[in-house]
């Protein structure tokens, strides 16, 4: 006889096993060119999250899709393309990388994935770069306008900030991917 188990949340564990050294530096601080992506997670009562995760893929300045190994073991050079970045008691994450180039035409942008505690499976998102005039692509262009500002960076003094609300109002629009 076969017997489902109950689902279960993930977290909180996050801060234990996953984290690496280096694992939010992409690029070492002071390289020419980059830029520190920022923000905070909180929940629906607007509260930070202190033990969240966020990752980060993104394609390198030229709009190439990287796909070189290194991210566990970072050599100070190689860019990878992945990082990955708890947050701090105040919820805060932060990434030292270089600005995405658009992927065969698209517009430019980060793709997050958001682990925390109380979620039944990670969160995927987008965080694209300002539009700067730019006319949304496929996706930003499917999204409703009045939500479509959830998923775009605010550009600031050390690069870009991304804030990302799990649920209530101002939630972070969210991608669900086939077989997610």
């Amino acid at each position: 006889m076969t017997t489902a188990t109950p689902g279960q949340t993930v977290g909180p564990f996050f801060h234990y096993a996953l984290p690496y050294a280096g694992d939010r530096d992409l690029v070492a601080p002071g390289t020419p060119g980059a830029v520190r992506l920022h923000g905070t997670v909180r929940d629906g009562a607007g509260a930070a999250v202190p033990d969240a995760l966020v990752e980060l893929w993104q394609a390198d300045p030229q709009g190439r899709v990287v796909q070189q190994q290194g991210s566990l073991r970072r050599d100070g050079h190689t860019f990878t393309g992945f990082g990955r970045a708890s947050t701090d008691r105040t919820g805060e994450y932060t990434f030292t990388t270089l600005p995405p180039g658009g992927v065969d035409g698209g517009l430019p942008f980060f793709a997050l994935t958001v682990f925390a505690r109380g979620l039944l499976n990670r969160l995927f998102t987008r965080a694209y770069l300002p539009l700067s005039g730019a006319a949304p692509d496929a996706l930003l262009g499917s999204v409703a306008e009045d939500r479509r500002p959830t998923l775009l960076c605010e550009p600031d003094e050390h690069g870009y900030r991304f804030d990302v609300r799990l649920m209530g109002e101002g939630e972070t629009v969210f991608l669900r991917y086939p077989g997610h």
